[in-house]
């Protein structure tokens, strides 16, 4: 179990003060009044979303992070009963999910409500109760916030207890030495004290037999009494009693110092014996140093040997003061426990008729054992060479010679290289120094090399001048041979098209940004306008000569309005007459561009009048001033650089100054 990776759970203020703020933070556009309505209900309704979904991912996160009892092995399922109360933490766990379902159906029912809105007040009031009730869900979880935290913080505490490792129990009356016991024989820090229920919860230490770990529990002392009665501290032990797999070892005080008789002892022993089925079951004697076993009467004797008589149960003795017979303990107990286990597998291997079991069935199908097929029987073959080979000897003067002693011969390594081509099988041993060694199917490959391919290439060579001498090649006699200059005139034309080209990409590169104008749009002048008519065969020549007599005839006009631009040979005009009629077409053309009236005065009869006119219009726009606008359409935003816009996040911290 990770249970120490559970997520805190924070108070229901704390909750509300993460949401909220958390929300403050992610969304904080301003919203104004005169914003069209459509963008002032997607705000709103951005908000009510992001503070439901904010409560949905942390309330479902603090679900999730618990661990669900019916996954767990019945030991922890029962060990949390016994703590906590699986009823109670199931109902906080439920109230939490139940909160997440119904702030999700309230950010239904406002957003819902949130598109008929019509104005900014009316989005406000419903976005402020949206995240009120949400609000009040969570305040309503105080008390199951507070108590699952409570068991977070416990569960963190608790010992990681494996349930199917090889694990070693100690139980028995308390202040009998079992927590003496476990810290001499791991490395487990458990209280020691001369008083009962020192231990009040399950301590786990582990230790090493035969390079295997191995568990040690140290259980809270247990009282002779019945189930009913007892305490949250005894049901600890007897929970790991009932569902652990383990082996017990039950510690009994023969001094009786411990405040309980050796009768109560045997007697706690055969009430909770229901307990010790189907595990190994030892009863360690301690404090064998104050009194021996052998000083005890004769009746008390015979009590405890008749316990182990009872069943498959074995006395040991030990003194945790003195750590005599401490480690004999240690290793007995470990070695039944691995070979009981190991029975166990075998067993489990192996059904009660005879016939193989699931586990062993499944390592048996795994395993495939090839065979000849057609029943041929393939004998093993040994060369008689290898069977006479006499073993190596460094010291045989008639030993035979290895590639290292003639390397050693030679000069040694660095000096002498070891023929690495004298054992290649190969079909022809003369190809073994061939120039190209690479080598494939017995051969190299040289041996795919056509001996025949000089002869052939020549015959191909002759082939092809005899084809040539006869025309075969001459298909193209009746075309006309082009002249040194028509191959200069196409080039150049090539080289003028590929410089168009270029112009055209650079251009498209430089107006990249900019507008580019529809090629039905561009301007072009007459005279491309006559090469391509008479490209099409249309006779332009009447056309050019209506143009010009248009032309001539605008000139003409213009230089009538406009007296400061015409030719004195065209008309001939002083140059004050000239000056007289620009001054007067210039007042004129004031005349016409001012009105008949002033409209500040027009319609008011005196002084008195025109100022309550202007106060009024003052006052009406007022309301427009307030909001930074200058009309009905504005939509200027007041501060150039709105800080929340323009600045990094924000941290956490009071968001009064908003």
């Amino acid at each position: 179990m990770t249970w120490k990776d559970i997520l805190p759970v924070p108070t229901a203020q704390e909750f509300i003060d993460i949401v909220l703020s958390r929300t403050q933070r992610r969304l904080p556009t301003q919203i104004r009044a005169g914003f069209k309505i459509s963008r002032i209900r997607a705000f709103y309704t951005r908000k009510v979303k992001f503070t439901q979904e904010t409560c949905s991912e942390k309330l479902g996160q603090i679900v999730s992070s618990f661990p669900v009892l019916s996954d767990q092995h019945p030991f922890h399922r029962d060990l949390m009963n016994i703590l906590y109360d699986a009823d109670h933490f199931k109902v906080a766990l439920g109230q939490v999910s139940t909160a997440k379902h119904l702030i999700e159906t309230i950010s239904r029912d406002y957003v819902r409500l949130l598109k008929y809105s019509q104005s900014l007040f009316q989005c406000k009031q419903l976005k402020r109760a949206a995240l009120g009730r949400m609000a009040t869900l969570i305040k309503r979880l105080k008390e199951p916030l507070l108590y699952l935290d409570q068991v977070r913080q416990h569960l963190a505490r608790l010992p990681d207890i494996n349930p199917t490792t090889r694990t070693m129990l100690v139980a028995g009356f308390p202040n009998v030495g079992k927590s003496s016991f476990v810290r001499s024989v791991t490395r487990a820090d458990t209280p020691v004290e001369p008083y009962a229920f020192t231990t009040k919860s399950l301590f786990v230490g582990h230790l090493d037999y035969k390079y295997l770990r191995y568990q040690v529990i140290d259980t809270p002392g247990i009282l002779d009494h019945p189930l009913e009665e007892m305490n949250t501290i005894e049901m600890q032990s007897v929970t790991a009693l009932a569902h652990l797999r383990a082996a017990v070892c039950f510690f009994m005080d023969i001094s009786e110092q411990c405040g309980y008789s050796l009768k109560q002892q045997c007697n706690l022993f055969r009430s909770i014996k229901p307990l010790f089925a189907n595990k190994q079951v030892f009863i360690v004697l301690n404090k064998m140093d104050i009194k021996p076993f052998e000083d005890l009467e004769p009746e008390m004797q015979e009590e405890v040997n008749n316990l182990a008589k009872s069943g498959d149960v074995e006395i040991l003795r030990a003194s945790c003061a003195t750590q005599d017979g401490v480690q004999d303990v240690k290793n007995i107990v470990c070695e039944r426990l691995l070979t009981d286990r190991v029975a166990q597998k075998l067993k489990a291997g192996t059904t009660s008729s005879g016939t193989m079991g699931s586990r062993l069935t499944e390592v048996m199908q795994r395993i495939h054992v090839a065979q000849p097929m057609g029943g041929v029987v393939r004998e093993h073959f040994i060369p008689e060479g290898v069977k006479g080979l006499k073993k190596y000897d460094k010291n045989d003067p008639e030993k035979r010679t290895l590639a290292r002693d003639i390397e050693e011969a030679n000069g040694g390594a660095g000096v002498f290289n070891v023929d690495l081509k004298a054992d290649y099988l190969l079909d022809d041993p003369a190809w073994k120094y061939d120039k190209i060694p690479e080598v494939f199917d017995g051969k190299n490959v040289s041996d795919y090399i056509d001996p025949e391919i000089d002869a052939k290439l020549q015959a191909l060579e002759d082939e092809e001048e005899r084809l040539e001498k006869e025309g075969f090649y001459d298909s193209d006699e009746d075309l006309e041979d082009e002249s040194e200059e028509d191959i200069l005139e196409k080039a150049e034309l090539i080289r003028e098209k590929h410089r168009l080209i270029r112009n055209e990409a650079k251009m498209r590169k430089s107006l990249k940004n900019r507008a580019i104008i529809p090629r039905k749009k561009q301007k072009k002048s007459f005279g491309q306008l006559e090469d391509h008519l008479d490209q099409l065969g249309v006779d332009t020549e009447e056309m050019n000569l209506r143009g010009r007599a248009e032309t001539i005839s605008r000139g003409r006009s213009t230089t009538r309005s406009r007296a400061g631009t015409v030719d004195t040979d065209a008309m001939d005009v002083d140059t004050t007459q000239t000056a007289q009629q620009r001054l007067r077409s210039k007042s004129r053309v004031r005349e016409r561009s001012q009105g008949a009236t002033d409209r500040r005065t027009d319609g008011v009869p005196n002084m008195e009048t025109r100022t309550a006119v202007e106060r009024q219009a003052k006052l009406s726009q007022r309301k427009m001033n307030r909001m930074a606008r200058q009309g009905e359409a504005d939509r200027h935003i007041g501060a150039t650089m709105p800080k929340h816009l323009f600045s990094g996040k924000r941290t956490i911290g009071k968001t009064s100054s908003r």
